[in-house]
Formats: structure tokens, C-alpha cells, sequence
């Protein structure tokens, strides 16, 4: 059985590399169309509106309603050559100056865990969504031949599985911490009325055009009680005013500008 299909675009000089991103997306259940034309522009983004992939010398690309995205690991540099363990809170969060591996249960499009892995983690990244999933591989393919990331990359493990049954199968005490980031709608009903939010970024945008398509989005709620069985300490990201994940109240907050981070402990 196959669970989706997309139209594979790729002009003639990446049509080999276009021919084993099918392969790969056929082993992962995927359907794909591969179309070769001439040149992948943004006039051809604008005529052909549809969800889709793209495949181009950068790599793996997801697309819609004109635009374009991917991972894109290489220009978060900017900010990874800035980061320490003092002033990222993520990295507080995570206690990593006593941290050596940890889940990134949600990875998404891996941003945390690649910083978390920078700062010296070992970090496995699990993502349930094939398109997603593969987005990352190509990421993680990029960034082992860029030489400021390279050494990153050797620390960041991807895993193709659904995070609940995951957790569920991993040993007790396998990570020392687990991080979670679930999806949350455009517009959290819990935010405060008078905050207007920002416009979605643009790889938000086709990540929300991507994900309901098995219906409502999967929020993560049964996730938390999953991690605090199978680790000391849970870091949840949250919108800054949203409710707590599971209505759970966390032992911990640190409190970012638009987000923050939930801390879950539990003591032997």
C-alpha cells in the first residue's frame, strides 16, 4: 500500500540524483511522479502551485503555492557560531553541560537538534512523516560535506519512526534527555487575544500544507507521559503563552522572547 504521491521535478542534469530521491521515497512508501523539464524557477513555482518535490544541485526541496523549502541546515551557521550553553536556553533546558545524548523525539526540521549537536550531543532525531523524513536525510547528506558542519553532522542519528511507538520500544534510561516540539496550530487558541501573531514563516507554511493530510494534526499530547518513562529529564517547546503540554504543570520554565522551554524531572 501506498500513502502518498507527489509530482518529482528535476531539470536534466539532476535527473540521476532525482532517480535515487524516487528509489528512496518508493522504500518509504511513497508515490512519485518524476517529470524532468528544462529550468526550475520562480515563474515555474508560481505556474504549478501544487504540493510537490523538487529535486535541484542543493538537494531535496518541498514546494507549493509558489515557494520553496528544505531544512536548509547551512544557514542556521550564523547562529550556531553564536551559541553556547549560556545563552541558548534550549541548551539550559537541556542541561547540556551534563548531557551527552539526547532525543529529539519531534525533530521536524531538525534546526534544535542540529544546535544541540553542535554544542556537543549525540543527538537522534525521530520523524514519523516520509516527506519530512527525507527532507532531513538530505540535510544531514549536505551538511557531512560542508566542512563547518561536518563534524555536527557525524553526531546527528535519523530515525524513520512514529515517536510514540518509539518511545515505547526504547530501553528505560537510553537518552539522557528526551526533547519534544510538537506541531501547534498556525493560531493557538490559547494564546493571548492581544498578541497578534506573526505570519507563519515560509517553511511553516508548507510544513502546515503537508502534515493534516491524515487528518487532524498530531499535537503530541500522549507524548509527554511516553519520554518521563524513559528519562530523567523531558524538555518541552512551547509558544510562550500556550497551555502547558497535557495541561501537565512542569516542574521548570525557561522563558524565551516566542517561546519557551517546559522542564519535566523525575528523581530516583
Amino acid at each position: 500500500m501506498v500513502d502518498f504521491a507527489f509530482i518529482l521535478y528535476s531539470t536534466p542534469q539532476d535527473e540521476y540524483i532525482a532517480q535515487q530521491w524516487q528509489q528512496r521515497l518508493t522504500a518509504l512508501r511513497v508515490q512519485t511522479k518524476l517529470h524532468i523539464i528544462d529550468v526550475i524557477n520562480a515563474k515555474f513555482l508560481r505556474l504549478h502551485p501544487e504540493l510537490s518535490l523538487i529535486v535541484d544541485e542543493n538537494g531535496l526541496w518541498l514546494a507549493a503555492n509558489g515557494m520553496k523549502m528544505q531544512p536548509a541546515w547551512h544557514e542556521e551557521l550564523h547562529r550556531l557560531k553564536r551559541a553556547t550553553i549560556k545563552n541558548e536556553l534550549i541548551a539550559r533546558a537541556c542541561q547540556m553541560n551534563k548531557t551527552s545524548s539526547i532525543l529529539d523525539a519531534t525533530a521536524g526540521l531538525g534546526h534544535d537538534g542540529l544546535l544541540l549537536a553542535w554544542l556537543g550531543a549525540e543527538v537522534t532525531l525521530s520523524e514519523r512523516h516520509p516527506i519530512v523524513f527525507v527532507l532531513l536525510e538530505s540535510a544531514l547528506a549536505q551538511a557531512k560535506q560542508q566542512p563547518l558542519l561536518a563534524a555536527t553532522a557525524q553526531r546527528i542519528t535519523l530515525i524513520h519512526a512514529d515517536a510514540a511507538e518509539y518511545l515505547q520500544q526504547i530501553p528505560e534510561h537510553a537518552f539522557d534527555v528526551i526533547y519534544l516540539d510538537p506541531m501547534f496550530p498556525a493560531r493557538d487558541a490559547n494564546q493571548k487575544q492581544e498578541k497578534k501573531q506573526a505570519q507563519v514563516k515560509k517553511q511553516m507554511q508548507l510544513l502546515h500544507l503537508l502534515l493534516p493530510v491524515e487528518g487532524e494534526m498530531d499535537l503530541g499530547e500522549n507524548l509527554l507521559t511516553l519520554a518521563q518513562n524513559k528519562a530523567m529529564r523531558v524538555i518541552v517547546k512551547r509558544p510562550r503563552y500556550a497551555v502547558p503540554l497535557a495541561a501537565q504543570i512542569p516542574q521548570h520554565q525557561w522563558q524565551g522572547d516566542a517561546c519557551r522551554f517546559d522542564g519535566y524531572f523525575r528523581h530516583e
